[in-house]
């Protein structure tokens, strides 16, 4: 049996073509500095790869970290670099437009970027056949079971807005480091 708060109990929604993109620019990352390391030796591949790396960190923001994280007790929306975090009792509405949206009811909204979004639904081939529920309107209606379970339960704890300080660091250390290599790849 899951205790309260345990990650058993949260679930994350994310866009699977960002898992899918990140997957190939990853493997493609590890191909080009690999053929640095073959071609011209470590020391290349050092001054190369902060290009590479700082690449790789742009497709993780724009394809791969938007998500959305829920739990009994509430949700962690992260649109890129900005993390949202409530508690279900502030939560007014949730909505599927093209993406999950939440209102709160402090009348500021929240429209998720990870997470489900609506599709273009398929076109049959055969009219006898059985209707299928997309996986983005499961995702839904678990977010929005978890929202009305939650109902009238929890502490009135405040929305928290932050920033992805890792992501931030990660940045901060990448670019650190292609200043330093354009700086030794100029001197000599």
């Amino acid at each position: 049996m899951a205790t309260p708060n345990s990650p058993e109990d949260e679930r994350t929604l994310r866009s699977s073509s960002g898992s899918v993109v990140m997957i190939v620019s990853l493997l493609l990352a590890l191909f080009l500095l690999g053929d640095a390391v073959v071609r011209g030796g470590w020391a290349q591949t050092l001054l190369l790869a902060p290009w590479v790396l700082l690449g790789l960190w742009i497709v993780y923001e724009i394809s791969y970290v938007s998500m959305v994280r829920i739990g009994d007790d509430g949700a962690l929306v992260q649109n890129m670099l900005r993390r949202t975090e409530f508690g279900w009792h502030r939560v007014r509405d949730i909505d599927l437009q093209w993406q999950l949206k939440f209102s709160f009811d402090d009348d500021t909204e929240l429209t998720c970027w990870g997470g489900p979004a609506l599709a273009r639904p398929k076109r049959s081939k055969m009219r006898d056949e059985e209707t299928r529920v997309s996986t983005s309107l499961r995702s839904f209606t678990d977010v929005r079971d978890r929202w009305q379970a939650a109902a009238g339960h929890g502490a009135s704890a405040p929305i928290r807005r932050s920033w992805d300080v890792p992501a931030l660091a990660a940045l901060a250390t990448i670019v650190a480091w292609a200043i330093v290599a354009s700086v030794i790849a100029n001197a000599g």
